[in-house]
């Protein structure tokens, strides 16, 4: 009779126990129907995300709309199924002048799409896209409290977090830009964008992340 071990199928190669599998978002099947392009103009197909760690929740899928009517509202972890014009959108509702008015704030992106579309030549979407990634942090700073001591901490951001705050400061540079000149609020999104997907500092979501990522390192 053979002594050897039997193996455990619940470990794997090397011979721990593997983790918890991670619940990744799934995109949606695809419509039995063409569906038009963002705007009527730009096209969803040919994005493509370079930062593997945001692919997931980025919702870049063809929608009629980027309007889900508050269908996603009191659901955790959906905002990963809301498009990403939609959420950009909605942090433009922040901003004072545009609250409560969802059409005003969609035509606002889209007034600063055919800006970026004439001046770059390039697809707004794709823009979009590169300006959240390089406005994304990857390190936060957090603060531990020992006894009566709070000592600073630096930790890493999780994807769905750097996207909520590349987002954010999009939309704040946006309205902080508006307030500061007399270009409307749709010209000054466009140059934080355009800025943005460039990697320039002079933006001031890029800005922001930078000014992060140095507080992070400096609490290691």
């Amino acid at each position: 009779m053979s002594s050897e071990p039997i193996p455990n199928p619940a470990l794997d190669a090397s011979g721990e126990e593997p983790g918890p599998v991670v619940q990744r978002p799934q995109p949606p099947p695809p419509p039995p129907f063409a569906i038009p392009p963002l705007f009527g103009k730009y096209p969803f197909e040919g994005v493509e995300v370079h930062d593997p760690g945001l692919l997931p929740y980025l919702y870049l899928h063809p929608v009629y709309a980027p309007h889900t009517e508050g269908r996603l509202c009191g659901r955790p972890f959906q905002k990963t199924r809301m498009h990403l014009v939609e959420r950009l959108a909605n942090h433009l509702m922040k901003g004072g002048r545009f609250t409560g008015k969802k059409q005003k704030a969609l035509a606002t992106v889209r007034k600063a799409f055919d800006e970026l579309a004439a001046k770059e030549g390039k697809n707004p979407l794709q823009l979009l896209v590169d300006a959240v990634e390089n406005a994304a942090p990857r390190e936060e700073v957090t603060r531990l409290q020992f006894g009566g001591i709070s000592v600073p901490r630096a930790v890493d951001a999780s994807p769905a977090r750097r996207l909520n705050v590349a987002i954010r400061n999009l939309a704040l540079g946006a309205i902080q830009a508006s307030r500061k000149s007399t270009k409307p609020i749709e010209s000054c999104l466009a140059d934080e964008i355009r800025l943005a997907a460039k990697g320039d500092l002079t933006a001031f979501s890029v800005g922001r992340k930078e000014e992060v990522e140095r507080v992070a390192q400096s609490a290691r």
